[in-house]
C-alpha cells in the first residue's frame, strides 16, 4: 500500500509516495552482533536491512522525475531491522523394531515384516534444518515363525488275524482257520514338521482319532488264494519308465475259473516310477490390464482426483497350476511360483478431439443493413480411446460461431465521372448535328468523411442505385432550344396513394431562335408502390450465439440483436428511413446468457479386491469395481466402458475325505444270506472343475478338514448286505436321483411341476423263479429348480451299410429313452444280396440302385445286373452349327416296369444297348426319323427365304403365311 506525505513548498501539487517496507535481509557487515531478546521472549539473532521504494507524484497527474520533489523532505528508503533466530527440525530417535507376525494369525497370509518409526517434536522455521524425509522404515523378518500344530498320522495296516467264533459267541467250537476276522494299525501324533510329539497333543484337537481297527476276511478253501504281492521292480531313474509287481494264484486257486478272472484278481500292478518333480502349467484366460497401484497418468502428468485418463504401461495375469508326477494339483510353492504369470500390457491413453483456432471474422455479408459475419474452426484430430468428442462439425468437418452486424449504407457509394463528349451517329452535315451518345466512367468507392476516397468491388455497393455509364440523345442544331439534366424527383407523399404523383424540372440553358420553341420543362408521374414510392419498417434480427470474453470456453456471456430498416420490396435501407418517420423501437437489443461448461466424467477409486469366488480349484477369480460419480455434460470427457476389472485367483488343490468302494457282501459262516460289507475314508485332491472324482493322496492333507463327506459329518463305513442265495429275489441298491427335470413341451412349462426319479433292479438268481420276482422298482419326488429340455434323434454318418443313432437332450447330454420311438431314424440300410457291383450302392430301403449318371440293368427275377454309363445323344440343326448342339444326359433314369420296393414312381427308362453291348434297332430308327426331320427344315428355311411373287388382285387377304418353330431339341 502507497503512503503519501504532503510537502511544504510553492507547488503543492507535488507529493512523495512510499512504498512498504521490504522483508529483513541479513545485513553481512552486522554479522556477528550480539543477540537482542523481544519482550515475548523469542531471540533474535542478527541485524539485517530494509528497503522501501520513494517515488515522486504529482496529483493528477503520476509519477514525475524525483529532481521535482525537494530532496530535504525525501523520506528514508533503508532501516535497521532484527532477524528472528533460525530454528532447526527436532526429531525423535527411531522406536523398537514391531514383532514380527506369525503365520498362524491368518493361514499364513500375513507379510513376514516389522517395522519402526520416529516423530517429530519441532518443525524448522527462519531457514532452519528441514526435517528428515524418513521417518518410517520396514524390513523382512529374519526367520518366519513356525506354527505350532499338531496331526494324526496313520500307519499301514497289519496283518489280518482270525477272530475265533467262541470268542465271537462267547462259546466254544471248533477250530476254525478262516473266516472274519481283525487288523490293526498304529497311530501316532505329529508336529507340522513331521516330529513325532506325546499322543496327548492331538488328542486335544476337535478331528477324532483316526480308528485302529477294523474287520478283515482271511480266505478259506473254496475262495480264491493269492500269494503276497512281491517287490516293485526296481526303476532306471528317477521320473523315468514304470515299475511293476506280482503275484500268482495259489493251490487250487489255479485250476478255477473264477479265480482266472484278472479284472477280479489281478495278477499284476503298474505305476509311474516315483518322482519329486514338478510341473507347472498355465491355466484359465488373461485377466483385464491393471495398472500398478499409484500409476496414473493424466493430462498434467499428475492424478486429478477423478480423472479417469488411466493410462500407460500395466500388467496381466494368468493363474498357474502345478502338478506332480502323477498328475495330482499340489500348492504352486512346489514349482516355486507365486501362482501367476505376469505379462505387460498397454492401456492407450485417450486422445481428445483438437480444432483449430477460431479464424477472423468475415466481412459483413450486407454493404447496406444488419447481415452476419461468421468465424469457424476446422478438425485437426478426431478423438479416440474415450476422449472428450468434438463438437458438432459440418459436411466439411467445420464448427462455425454467427454474430449479427450492421453496414453504413452510405459507406460505399457510386461515384460518376463526367459524361464524355457528343459522338454523332447520325450527322446533319450542313449543321453538325443531330443524334449521340454520351459515356462516362462510374466506379464503387468507399465513403469518408472527406468524401469517396478509395476504389472498392462493386457489389459492395447498391446495384440498383449505380448510376448510367452511357445515354443517347440529341445534339442540338443551331436555334434549337437547350435544356439542363432533369433534377431530383420530388418526394411521394405517405403512404404511398396512384392518385398522388412526383415530378421532377430541368431549365433552359439556350433560348430557340425564331420559329422554334422549347420542349416542357416538367415531367410528373405517377406514385406508385414499389416502384417509385416505398412504405418503410422496422425488422429485428434473429438473437447471435452466446459471446463470451477472450479466451473464455464457458462461462456468463451476452447475446445481441440488430434493428433493420427494411423497404416494402423487401430491401434493407439506410436506418434513417425508419428514424425519419418515427416508427416505434420496442425491442431488446442486448441480453445476457449462459454457455454451459465442459464436465469431465467423475469415476471412484477402485473398490478393494473381492474374496476369491472359489476358495481352491483353478476357475476362483477376483473383482474390483467402481461406480460414476459425476456423469460427463457437453464436451466433457466421456466415461469409460470398462467398470470392473478382474484377475485369477492363486491356484490351491481342492482337497475332501471320499468314500471308497464298498467290499464284497461277507457273509458270517455261509454262503449266501445277510452279511457286512465295508469301506474306508480316504483324502482326494482334485482341481475343483467338477471333471471326475479326483486323486487319491495322503491322509495328512485332510487333516486339517472336518471329517465329512459330501457334507454328511455322518461317516459310515459298514452296512448290512445281502448275498442272493438260489431261488430266491433279491433287489439291488437305489440308483441316485436323477436331475430334477420339468414337463415341457418345446420348451414350454405346463405347470405339472418338476420331478426326479430313482430305481432300483431285480436280482433273480434262477431264470425259472423270475415270474415269482416282484417287477423293477422305481419312486419318484417332487423337486424345485427343474429344468426344460427338449429330446432329439441324432445321427452319425453312414459307414457301409450302418450308422449310429442316439437320443440327444437339449443340454448335450446322450440319453435313454425321451425321444419318440415313431420317428427314430433307420440305423441299418444294409441290402440282401450285398450290392457288390460297379457304380452301385444300397439305398434306404433296403434296395441296390445305381449312382447318378448310370442305369439299372436288371435280371429277369428283378435282382440288379450291372449299372450301365447312360450316353450322350446329339442332335445337329440347320447347319450343323456347334453353338446349336444341345445335349442331354439322363440325371434321374427311370425304372423298367418290373417295379421293386422302394422305387415308387419309377415305371419305364431309356435303354440303348441291348444286353449284348450293340446299339437296338430302335435306335437306328429314331436316328433316320431325326434325319428326315432335319431335311423338312431345311425344306421349310428355303420356302421361308424364296421371293414371293407379286399378289394377284383376287388374292384372299384373310390367307397368312405359316411359320415354324423350332428350337432343336428332339424330345424322345
Amino acid at each position: 500500500m502507497l503512503m503519501q506525505w504532503p510537502m511544504g513548498y510553492t507547488r503543492p501539487t507535488k507529493q512523495l509516495s512510499t512504498g512498504s517496507w521490504g522483508q529483513c535481509i541479513e545485513d553481512a557487515s552486522s554479522a556477528g552482533g550480539n543477540a537482542t531478546t523481544k519482550g515475548s521472549g523469542e531471540s533474535s539473532c542478527s541485524v539485517g536491512m530494509q528497503t522501501r521504494k520513494v517515488i515522486c507524484v504529482r496529483v493528477n497527474v503520476g509519477q514525475v522525475p524525483p529532481k521535482k520533489c525537494p530532496e530535504s523532505l525525501r523520506p528514508d528508503t533503508v532501516r535497521p531491522c532484527l532477524l528472528p533466530c533460525k530454528r532447526d527440525c527436532i526429531v525423535t530417535p527411531f522406536g523398537d523394531w514391531t514383532p514380527c507376525p506369525s503365520t498362524c494369525q491368518t493361514g499364513g497370509n500375513v507379510k513376514k515384516k516389522q517395522s519402526r518409526n520416529r516423530i517429530i517434536i519441532q518443525l524448522p522455521a527462519n531457514g532452519g534444518q528441514d526435517c528428515p524425509e524418513v521417518l518410517y522404515e520396514e524390513k523382512e523378518c529374519e526367520s518366519p515363525s513356525v506354527c505350532l500344530g499338531y496331526r494324526w498320522k496313520t500307519h499301514k495296516w497289519r496283518r489280518c488275524q482270525l477272530v475265533p467264533w467262541h470268542i465271537r459267541q462267547d462259546s466254544p467250537g471248533a477250530q476254525e482257520t478262516c473266516g472274519p476276522g481283525l487288523q490293526t494299525r498304529a497311530v501316532s501324533c505329529r508336529k507340522q514338521d513331521g516330529g513325532q510329539v506325546d499322543i496327548v497333543e492331538c488328542l486335544k484337537l476337535p478331528s477324532s482319532m483316526p480308528p485302529i481297527t477294523q474287520p478283515c476276511q482271511l480266505l478259506c478253501q473254496d475262495d480264491c488264494q493269492l500269494s503276497s504281492w512281491s517287490k516293485f521292480s526296481p526303476c532306471a531313474s528317477d521320473c523315468a519308465g514304470v515299475r511293476t509287481r506280482k503275484r500268482t494264484l495259489v493251490g487250487k486257486s489255479k485250476k478255477r475259473d473264477m479265480c482266472k478272472n484278472t479284472q477280479v484278481y489281478p495278477l499284476s500292478e503298474t505305476q509311474y516310477c516315483p518322482c519329486d518333480k514338478y510341473n507347472a502349467q498355465p491355466v484359465g484366460n488373461w485377466s483385464d490390464c491393471i495398472l500398478p497401484e499409484g500409476r496414473v497418468e493424466s493430462i498434467l502428468g499428475m492424478k486429478v482426483q477423478g480423472d479417469i485418463k488411466e493410462c500407460g504401461e500395466g500388467y496381466r495375469y494368468q493363474a498357474m497350476a502345478c502338478y506332480d508326477q502323477d498328475d495330482r494339483l499340489v500348492e504352486t510353492s512346489r514349482c516355486n511360483s507365486h501362482g501367476y504369470i505376469e505379462e505387460a500390457c498397454i492401456i492407450p491413453c485417450p486422445s481428445d478431439c483438437k480444432l483449430s483456432e477460431w479464424s477472423n471474422w468475415s466481412r459483413c455479408t450486407k454493404s447496406c443493413g444488419s447481415g452476419v459475419k461468421v468465424r469457424s474452426k476446422w478438425l485437426r484430430e478426431k478423438p479416440y480411446n474415450g476422449g472428450r468428442p468434438c463438437p458438432k462439425l459440418d459436411h466439411v468437418n467445420q464448427v462455425y460461431e454467427m454474430v449479427p452486424c450492421v453496414s453504413d449504407c452510405s459507406q460505399f457509394v457510386w461515384v460518376a465521372e463526367p459524361w464524355s463528349v457528343w459522338k454523332v451517329s447520325n450527322v446533319d452535315l450542313k449543321e453538325n448535328c443531330g443524334e449521340g451518345v454520351q459515356t462516362r466512367k462510374v466506379r464503387c468507392m468507399q465513403n469518408t468523411i472527406d468524401g469517396p476516397s478509395d476504389s472498392v468491388e462493386d457489389y459492395l455497393c447498391d446495384p440498383e442505385e449505380m448510376p448510367l455509364g452511357a445515354r443517347e440523345s440529341s445534339l442540338p442544331c443551331p436555334e434549337d432550344c437547350v435544356l439542363s439534366d432533369w433534377g431530383a424527383w420530388s418526394r411521394c407523399s405517405l403512404p404511398c396513394n396512384e392518385k398522388s404523383s412526383r415530378e421532377r424540372t430541368a431549365y433552359a440553358i439556350r433560348l430557340p431562335g425564331m420559329g422554334k420553341e422549347c420542349p416542357a420543362t416538367t415531367e410528373t408521374e405517377a406514385c406508385s408502390l414499389n416502384k417509385n414510392c416505398y412504405h418503410y419498417t422496422y425488422n429485428i434480427t434473429d438473437w447471435s450465439t452466446c459471446q463470451l470474453s477472450e479466451k473464455a470456453i464457458c462461462g456468463n456471456g451476452f447475446k445481441t440483436r440488430m434493428l433493420d430498416c427494411v423497404r416494402s420490396d423487401g430491401k434493407s435501407v439506410d436506418l434513417k428511413y425508419c428514424v425519419e418517420l418515427g416508427l416505434e423501437k420496442k425491442w431488446q437489443m442486448n441480453t445476457s446468457c449462459m454457455v454451459e461448461c465442459p464436465v469431465n466424467c467423475q469415476l471412484s477409486d477402485w473398490s478393494r479386491w473381492s474374496q476369491c469366488s472359489h476358495t481352491c480349484g483353478l476357475i476362483g477369480k477376483m473383482w474390483r469395481r467402481r461406480a460414476v460419480i459425476q456423469a460427463s455434460q457437453g464436451d466433457g470427457r466421456p466415461c469409460p466402458s470398462q467398470m470392473e476389472h478382474w484377475k485369477p485367483c492363486p491356484v490351491r488343490p481342492c482337497y475332501r475325505w471320499q468314500y471308497s468302494r464298498w467290499s464284497e457282501c461277507m457273509v458270517e459262516g455261509a454262503k449266501c444270506g445277510h452279511g457286512l460289507r465295508f469301506r474306508n475314508v480316504s483324502c482326494f485332491v482334485a482341481d475343483g472343475s467338477g471333471d471326475g472324482q479326483g486323486s487319491m493322496v495322503d491322509e495328512e492333507l485332510c487333516g486339517d478338514l472336518e471329517p465329512s463327506v459330501d457334507g454328511d459329518k455322518q461317516i459310515i463305513l459298514e452296512e448290512v448286505c445281502t448275498v442272493p442265495c438260489p431261488g430266491d429275489c433279491y433287489l439291488n441298491d437305489w440308483t441316485a436321483w436323477s436331475p430334477c427335470q420339468t414337463s415341457c413341451v418345446k420348451g414350454d412349462d405346463l405347470g405339472l411341476g418338476s420331478v426326479q426319479v430313482r430305481s432300483r433292479a431285480v436280482i433273480a438268481q434262477e431264470p425259472e423263479n423270475l415270474q415269482q420276482c416282484p417287477e423293477q422298482d422305481w419312486e419318484s419326488r417332487h423337486c424345485t429348480d427343474g429344468e426344460c429340455y427338449e429330446y432329439n434323434w441324432m445321427t452319425g454318418a453312414w459307414r457301409g451299410s450302418s450308422r449310429v443313432v442316439w437320443c440327444q437332450r437339449s443340454d448335450g447330454l446322450n440319453v435313454t429313452g425321451g425321444c419318440p420311438l415313431t420317428s427314430e431314424p433307420v440305423a441299418d440300410r444294409s441290402c440282401d444280396p450285398p450290392c457288390e457291383k460297379l457304380q452301385s450302392f444300397c439305398s434306404e430301403a433296403g434296395v441296390c440302385v445305381c449312382e447318378e449318371g448310370f442305369t439299372e440293368v436288371m435280371t429277369s427275377d428283378g435282382v440288379l445286373d450291372q449299372c450301365t454309363l447312360i450316353p450322350v445323344l446329339e442332335i445337329p440343326t440347320a447347319g450343323d452349327k456347334k453353338a446349336d448342339v444341345k445335349t442331354s444326359r439322363a440325371v434321374n433314369p427311370t425304372q423298367p416296369t418290373t417295379s421293386q420296393p422302394g422305387r415308387s414312381g419309377r415305371t419305364w427308362f431309356l435303354q440303348p444297348f441291348g444286353p449284348d453291348g450293340k446299339l437296338k434297332t430302335w435306335v437306328y430308327g429314331v436316328a433316320a426319323g431325326a434325319f428326315v426331320l432335319l431335311v423338312f427344315i431345311v425344306s421349310m428355311i428355303y420356302l421361308a427365304c424364296k421371293k414371293p411373287k407379286k399378289p394377284q388382285r383376287r388374292q384372299n387377304n384373310r390367307l397368312k403365311p405359316l411359320t415354324l418353330a423350332y428350337d432343336g431339341d428332339a424330345d424322345m
